[in-house]
């Protein structure tokens, strides 16, 4: 039978309603590279796909032709056909083999790494057209189109000015596992870790699937990131070299970019961040930018009250992040390299870092705990070098509410209680009064502390802080159809 479907609920809802329609369907997924979109359509279209077909990294047209004639003939037995002379021919002869096919169910066609197949002069994307206006839209069937590089992906196929303008009747914006689906992955697999060791091990590989499946039963996390990470033949130890290659041409500027922002773990400015980067500003920087934020590695958080400018980028790629810096450095690996990383003051600081990065992708998590599910909110951040009366404050969390009210979060990470003391009640104290001077907000300020193993109550925690949160919140699930 396999292993079983974990999470994805509300994107395993979109294909069975496709599935389930009287009209013929056209679904995009779009998701990084080994984030688990193939798995999901095969997993829930499994007895329904009636052709698969899947691009080849790197190859030119008459390779996926190829390959394109092989799949026919697997799908479709009892046949040989001829390599057809282009795309056009192909899809010509794809809809003719499939109007001989005789079913009353509805049945999926399946187009899995498109932007490998439709390359410059292809006329894949023609061919596509032609099949999906002359054939498909008339059949009771579901074509799905699939791609890792999520810029081309909604360029070519959702913003399509041609041939397949506006015909995506379903989209899927397939995202790494959130902190619940990875625990229920590692449970489906026997590996019970607390949620203090998981969120260890989601700093260091983030909810990748096909990076989760390394981790084995009965080896500590330390051990498991060690063997994962730093040993020989480590999956982790070098797939940051092809990970940005495989998905962008010339992804000279992505890695530059990727770089830079692994150096500041609080963000850039785009100013600061093509300094740092040393590259020159140009269209090009904001097309790389749009690049790298569809695909998930970064994000850009709009600075609280600023409308056009001010956005701060951060490297949220909790992979890219960990290779940069803890691997990258280390290498080559040392016998039992990580246990000893891990027990540096440089490796607890950047935990710091790392949990306010997890705490930012979990926001509806936090919403949940915090009873706001409900309303409309915006997630920023806040930065302002203050003035000659009021002083400078940085805010990396600000959930600003549609019902008059903004929750101001502070994240900590330690590995025990953590205790307010007198000194950081009075750092509180300055940024509250510093962000309602300088924003002239006024809306109510929630000061809100998220912490990963809870707070030590005293006299500051409770008169202080409006709402504690433990780092158990952001394992709850959320599902929204």
């Amino acid at each position: 039978m396999g292993e079983i479907l974990i999470g994805r609920k509300a994107e395993q809802a979109i294909l069975q309603k496709a599935l389930a329609s009287r009209e013929a369907e056209m679904i995009s997924v779009i998701g990084r590279r080994r984030v688990g979109k193939t798995y999901l359509v095969r997993k829930v279209y499994a007895e329904h796909i009636i052709f698969e077909l899947s691009g080849l990294q790197n190859l030119p047209a008459e390779d996926q032709l190829r390959n394109f004639t092989e799949q026919l003939n697997v799908f479709f037995t009892g046949n040989n056909f001829e390599v057809p002379v282009d795309w056009l021919d192909a899809f010509f002869l794809l809809a003719r083999v499939l109007r001989e096919q005789k079913s009353k169910e509805k049945k999926v066609i399946f187009f899995d790494e498109v932007p490998w197949m439709a390359t410059h002069k292809s006329k894949f994307l023609s061919g596509l057209s032609y099949f999906w206006n002359s054939w498909a839209v008339q059949q009771n069937v579901v074509v799905v189109i699939c791609g890792s590089a999520a810029s081309w992906m909604i360029q070519k196929i959702l913003r399509d000015t041609g041939g397949l303008h506006n015909r995506v009747t379903r989209r899927i914006r397939l995202r790494p596992f959130t902190l619940a689906e990875t625990k229920a992955f590692l449970l489906s697999r026997s590996i019970h870790f607390g949620n203090y060791e998981l969120l260890q091990l989601y700093m260091a590989m983030g909810g990748i699937p096909h990076y989760l499946k390394e981790i084995e039963n009965g080896q500590s996390v330390a051990q498991n990131i060690n063997r994962i990470c730093f040993s020989e033949g480590g999956l982790l130890k070098d797939e940051f070299l092809s990970l940005y290659p495989a998905l962008f041409k010339h992804a000279d500027y992505h890695v530059a970019i990727i770089r830079a922002l692994a150096t500041r773990a609080q963000g850039l400015n785009r100013k600061d961040l093509v300094q740092t980067a040393k590259i020159g500003d140009s269209g090009r920087i904001s097309k790389v930018l749009v690049e790298l934020e569809e695909s998930g590695f970064i994000t850009a958080y709009p600075n609280f009250g600023k409308k056009k400018k001010g956005k701060v980028y951060r490297l949220t790629d909790e992979y890219s992040t960990f290779y940069l810096r803890f691997i990258e450095p280390n290498l080559p690996e040392t016998y039992d390299a990580w246990t000893n990383i891990s027990q540096t003051q440089s490796y607890k600081v950047w935990c710091g870092y790392a949990f306010e990065n997890i705490c930012l992708k979990h926001v509806p998590q936090i919403k949940k705990a915090l009873g706001i599910s409900g309303v409309y909110t915006r997630s920023n951040s806040f930065f302002s070098k203050g003035n000659d009366y009021v002083p400078g404050v940085q805010i990396d969390l600000l959930i600003d509410r549609n019902d008059r009210a903004i929750n101001l979060v502070e994240i900590k990470f330690h590995d025990d209680v953590f205790t307010i003391t007198k000194a950081y009640a009075e750092q509180l104290r300055t940024k509250k009064r510093s962000f309602k001077s300088l924003t002239q907000t006024r809306k109510h300020i929630f000061l809100t502390l998220i912490t990963a193993s809870g707070v030590q109550p005293n006299d500051y925690s409770g008169i202080l802080i409006d709402v504690t949160l433990k780092s158990d919140v952001l394992f709850e699930e959320v599902f929204y159809v």
